[in-house]
């Protein structure tokens, strides 16, 4: 059977005929090494990116148990605001989930998430955390970085744990800046200058 399909296919093939090596296409590009080539082979190699985000990224973290409440306030802060915001009682404006993320990760998207709430001048927003419990050692490692980098925003007034429907203590409620905006209309609003 074997030696059939060998000439079968050695009798479809008779006619035809190699290719002449004149027919190749050539396929080495000249490449010319411009100065703008070699600068930006420089700069790529040399420089490193700016990073603004200056959130704790590699500095020890007390870890957190998942049961934990975080809970901080600058000074100044009126009891009555902290105590409505430990309640749930400011509607959330924005929210951010880091649920699946590593450390570095959230890290970014905290910083990020904070920068962007306030260039829309938003108040109350809720971030979710998670508590850690489907984790092997049961550590709740992004609550505890959490923990960390909130009060190190400037922006960043005040933080609870949020009430169960909201997550418990996988999530925490954060209470942000206001803006020069917001203050302008609420000093109209009260009649002050």
């Amino acid at each position: 059977m074997a030696d059939k399909d060998s000439d079968l296919f050695f009798e479809e093939m008779g006619d035809v005929k190699p290719l002449k090596s004149r027919d190749k296409a050539h396929i080495d590009a000249q490449k010319v090494i411009t100065p703008g080539h070699l600068v930006r082979r420089v700069t790529a190699v040399t420089e490193k990116t700016v990073d603004d985000n200056h959130l704790t990224s590699a500095d020890h973290v007390e870890i957190l148990k998942s049961n934990d409440v975080l809970e901080y306030k600058q000074d100044g802060i009126q009891h009555g605001v902290y105590k409505k915001l430990r309640m749930g009682r400011y509607p959330v404006e924005a929210r951010l989930d880091l649920h699946r993320m590593t450390v570095d990760e959230a890290r970014k998207e905290v910083f990020r998430f904070i920068n962007d709430c306030m260039q829309y001048d938003l108040r109350t927003v809720i971030i979710l955390h998670g508590k850690g419990d489907r984790n092997p050692d049961k550590k709740a490692l992004l609550k505890s970085y959490l923990a960390k980098w909130l009060p190190e925003m400037d922006d960043v007034m005040a933080f609870h744990s949020a009430q169960k429907h909201h997550g418990g203590t996988g999530a925490v409620y954060v209470l942000l800046r206001k803006s020069e905006n917001d203050r302008q209309a609420n000093r109209e609003r009260h009649g002050l200058r």
